[in-house]
């Protein structure tokens, strides 16, 4: 894969599965803090900050250089957000994303599930499939990449 100063910033739109899945692939091992959620009920939004692994520039061995991005991330049409394992008053204990997942309902609604490590999850009741991320930093180097049991 391209090397760190291969970075571009990202900047993806979500309103099908398919970009679900590029945005669940972009933020995984993504961290961030309880306190960096937020739902607005009447914005029907659901935001958080995370920093972010550059995966599209990590390389295939385990050798650096690796890079984590500040991006902001937001899901529209919310109606209702459901968590569970995660202590919300908690707000500087670091969380790390796994997976994004969308589970069907009617009309083009259902629910997107954040995956995190540990077994937290929060469920977001949704309208329809409208979110999008956007890199808000320059990257910085990390020294490791995160690993995964096959």
């Amino acid at each position: 894969m391209a090397g760190l100063k291969d970075y571009r910033p990202l900047r993806l739109r979500v309103e099908g599965e398919e970009d679900l899945s590029a945005l669940s692939t972009s933020l995984q091992d993504a961290v961030a803090k309880i306190g960096d959620f937020a739902y607005l009920p009447s914005k029907r939004r659901f935001a958080f900050v995370a920093n972010r692994f550059v995966w599209e520039c990590a390389p295939l061995k385990q050798r650096g250089p690796f890079a984590r991005v500040r991006a902001g991330i937001h899901f529209d049409d919310v109606l209702a957000v459901q968590q569970s394992n995660l202590r919300l008053d908690a707000k500087d204990a670091i969380i790390s994303l796994l997976a994004i997942q969308f589970i069907p309902g009617r009309d083009g609604g259902g629910d997107v599930q954040l995956d995190f490590s540990g077994g937290g999850a929060v469920k977001l009741k949704i309208e329809s499939l409208n979110a999008a991320m956007t890199d808000m930093s320059d990257p910085w180097r990390t020294r490791s990449k995160p690993q995964h049991e096959l």
